[in-house]
């Protein structure tokens, strides 16, 4: 997960259809009353509470304090724990079981971790045998092209291309992660999802929150943004509102027995 200190103050007032769109999976992983379920990237923990209102035994797992805190604050009842999957031990996710949970929930996090290999490993590691893996990430050409034309930009200012920490697989790629993990895959769509921000700076928000690398060396980043979505209002922008072009991966596998 990313060493990113995010706003998660802004991240719930301006980007909640990060947790609204995850509310599909939730219906995927179906969980049954009493069984433990892990959420990796639990964010400001919205989906750890829709599964303990399922009766579910939740956990939210995110590597940023800042999400876990206001996590905490919204549901001081429920169970947060701050961490990097690639490192955290069953042990750590108390009180989830020693042995794993019967159950993951992945939202909008995985392609934060370029090092997907280890990934799949680590959520094989967590699992029990016969556990289910139900995960959406951002998929082969999600917001392709917010980031051309940014790079664009950023070439005709003679900056030199952003480090990017996204890692967008295509949908075959990523069920050969997870199968060389040993997981086998039960079914995968990649799919586009044009998503709405709110208000007139949406586009300018959406890339302070989650693409900041596309500022990096900039010396002005207002004005860069303000150039960025003139340059995108013509595709981007439609009856007085932006949108993200999305691109979702959506994967249910298991751990065989």
């Amino acid at each position: 997960m990313p060493d990113t200190a995010w706003n998660a103050a802004l991240y719930d007032e301006r980007h909640g259809f990060v947790s609204s769109h995850g509310r599909e999976l939730l219906d995927l992983v179906d969980p049954q009353p009493g069984e433990h379920v892990l959420d990796v990237g639990c964010g400001t923990g919205d989906h750890v509470a829709a599964l303990t209102g399922r009766g579910a035994h939740a956990v939210g797992l995110d590597s940023s304090p800042e999400m876990v805190g206001r996590a905490r604050r919204k549901y001081p009842a429920l169970h947060f724990v701050t961490g990097d999957l690639l490192g955290v031990r069953p042990e750590d996710l108390a009180p989830l079981p020693g042995s794993g949970a019967e159950a993951i929930l992945s939202n909008a996090t995985l392609h934060w971790i370029p090092q997907a290999p280890q990934a799949a490993a680590a959520l094989f590691r967590l699992l029990r045998p016969a556990g289910r893996l139900v995960a959406e990430l951002g998929g082969a050409g999600n917001v392709a092209t917010i980031v051309s034309e940014a790079e664009r930009l950023r070439a005709d200012e003679r900056l030199p291309p952003a480090d990017s920490p996204w890692y967008f697989p295509t949908l075959a790629g990523w069920a050969l992660v997870l199968e060389t993990a040993g997981f086998e895959v039960r079914a995968a769509w990649h799919f586009e999802r044009p998503t709405p921000l709110d208000g007139d700076d949406g586009l300018a928000t959406w890339v302070r929150m989650f693409g900041g690398h596309l500022l990096a060396g900039v010396p002005d980043p207002d004005a860069f943004l303000h150039a960025l979505q003139g340059r995108l209002r013509g595709t981007l922008g439609r009856e007085g509102r932006w949108y993200a072009d999305y691109r979702r991966l959506r994967v249910v596998a298991v751990r065989p027995s």
